[in-house]
């Protein structure tokens, strides 16, 4: 039966009615096709969210949950790189259309619960918007997970693209794709220096990835390894594995008459 694999894609139309149910977990991957600097292809996203939520599906079917993996998306809301060839970007509206369309076509099926497991920062806010869309459109369980960046030692706490952390994932997930002699930090000193408007504080900014230096790298990926990587990419699996026990039965706790 192809249900085994946990791939909702390669479920057959009548297994869909009999393998999923309402408190069936699907799993949607989003990454991106971008620009990460000199040393990482432009589908480090991509690859990320692709291998994170395989590796999520297949550690939680093993411990007994109904999850099952969704095809990831790849273009998506990455206009934040425009100014760099090779970006694949779609307009925030068409991105969020998808999601919602994604939304719809699942009504179709006896799941009623899916969880984004989102892996490129630009998707982020319309991830959330689409979430709460779903559940008020088409009464779907919302869920979505995105990694805070973890910044390297050299970075001031400002490693969000193309840095120590994603360039260690990548070398542990796919090191045939990363070089290492292309590797250079660009550390966002001025916007480290700001006591209330950055990334993490008080006050958020608009910003390209060009702001900060001409190939877009916002971090010191120097530093990466694979060890790192593992570490970092096995941690995320462990968190997001534990929290499928709760994804599965959330309940707002309102009686309804």
């Amino acid at each position: 039966m192809s249900s085994a694999t946990r791939r909702f894609a390669d479920l057959t139309t009548a297994e869909v009615g009999t393998a999923l149910s309402r408190d069936s977990v699907l799993v949607l991957p989003t990454g991106a096709v971008e620009p990460h600097g000199p040393h990482l292809p432009m589908s480090t996203d991509l690859v990320v969210a692709e291998e994170l939520s395989a590796a999520v599906v297949d550690a939680g079917a093993r411990a007994g949950h109904d999850v099952w993996l969704m095809p990831a998306l790849a273009y998506t809301k990455s206009d934040e790189h425009a100014e760099l060839p090779g970006t694949i970007w779609t307009r925030a509206s068409t991105f969020f259309e998808t999601l919602v369309d994604i939304g719809a076509s699942i009504v179709g099926t006896p799941a009623r619960r899916l969880l984004v497991i989102n892996a490129h920062g630009g998707n982020s806010a319309l991830v959330e918007v689409a979430a709460r869309e779903l559940r008020r459109r088409f009464g779907l369980q919302t869920f979505f997970a995105w990694g805070p960046a973890t910044p390297g030692p050299t970075e001031r706490g400002l490693g969000i693209h193309a840095g120590w952390a994603e360039t260690s994932i990548m070398l542990h997930l796919r090191p045939d794709l990363v070089d290492m002699d292309h590797a250079h930090a660009t550390i966002a000193d001025t916007v480290a220096g700001y006591d209330h408007v950055g990334f993490t504080k008080t006050i958020r900014f608009g910003w390209l990835s060009t702001d900060f230096s001409e190939s877009g790298v916002v971090g010191d990926p120097t530093g990466a390894t694979a060890t790192i990587g593992e570490v970092l990419f096995n941690d995320r699996v462990t968190e997001l594995v534990a929290a499928l026990g709760e994804v599965a039965t959330f309940d707002p706790g309102r009686v309804r008459a």
